[in-house]
């Protein structure tokens, strides 16, 4: 990992994901690019006077980076829309992760749909790091998610080459389905023809994880499997919850405005619920079609 860039809005969300930044600066030997967006769509005398003061404040971040934290540091200030201008910048950089700090938590999390950051992640063509956690060290334990797909096996092994979490446990999650059990006469099944079945299942889904991340290069994570009893975003964080992780990594789908769409059908629900840091890997062939 050479470049990790941080957008930072100069609020203590922000701070989070420095920190965070900054101590994996420190474990990879990459450099460091702070961004801040300034939203352009507003008189000329406010965005003049914006940008002047992000650039001070940008250049008191990147002096205090590189004296204090031995870190190669560039800043940037971008005018454009904000979601627009952090997906631009991180691609003009050619980043090989991209930082954020957590959404502004609301009761109503459906609004997160249309967050900046919920758009940035969904149209990013990097990795995307959402510190949600407190960055007083390094994570301690991944749960890598995938849904077997070739997309999840892309983008895990995308995550394996930026070589993050080098120390740290692993377990690998699948959660899978057990379709006869939803039937309309699932109920008139014995309870040991259910128990007979469902285990079955179970192992078959263990069976195709074990054998997915050995392809992927990632046999060092310790595989489990869930049954999708609830929505899959609710297995992800009470298997997180159990296993102690701080950090989950999630694969994101592939090409084109529809598969990105499909985001917000699990990744969007944990991104707007996890209290631990998240990553969400693209395959790396995503393009912004």
């Amino acid at each position: 990992m050479r470049t990790i860039m941080i957008a930072t809005d100069f609020s203590e969300r922000s701070d989070r994901a420095l920190r965070r930044a900054a101590l994996l600066a420190r474990a990879t030997g990459a450099q460091v690019h702070l961004v801040h967006v300034v939203d352009d769509d507003r008189p000329r005398r406010i965005v003049e006077h914006e940008t002047g003061d992000a650039r001070r404040l940008l250049h008191d971040l990147g002096h205090s980076l590189r004296s204090h934290d031995g870190i190669g540091c560039r800043t940037s200030v971008v005018l454009a829309d904000p979601f627009a201008g952090i997906t631009r910048a991180a691609s003009e950089a050619g980043a090989d992760l991209l930082v954020i700090g957590p959404h502004r938590r609301n009761l109503l999390r459906d609004a997160f749909a249309g967050t900046t950051a919920e758009r940035v992640i969904r149209t990013a063509s990097c990795p995307v790091l959402m510190a949600n956690g407190p960055p007083v060290g390094p994570w301690r334990h991944l749960l890598l998610t995938t849904d077997l797909s070739e997309a999840s096996h892309a983008a895990l092994r995308r995550f394996a080459d930026l070589k993050i979490g080098a120390g740290a446990a692993r377990t690998a999650l699948h959660v899978f389905d057990a379709p006869a059990l939803r039937l309309a006469m699932a109920g008139t099944l014995p309870e040991d023809a259910r128990g007979a079945y469902l285990a079955d299942q179970r192992a078959e889904a263990m069976g195709r994880l074990t054998g997915f991340l050995a392809s992927a290069g990632l046999s060092d994570a310790d595989p489990i499997v869930r049954r999708s009893g609830s929505p899959p975003a609710h297995e992800i964080l009470a298997a997180a919850g159990e296993v102690g992780a701080d950090l989950l990594v999630l694969s994101s789908v592939g090409k084109g405005r529809l598969a990105r769409a499909i985001l917000g059908s699990v990744a969007a629900q944990v991104l707007a619920s996890a209290s631990v840091d998240v990553l969400v890997v693209p395959p790396p062939d995503r393009d912004g079609s």
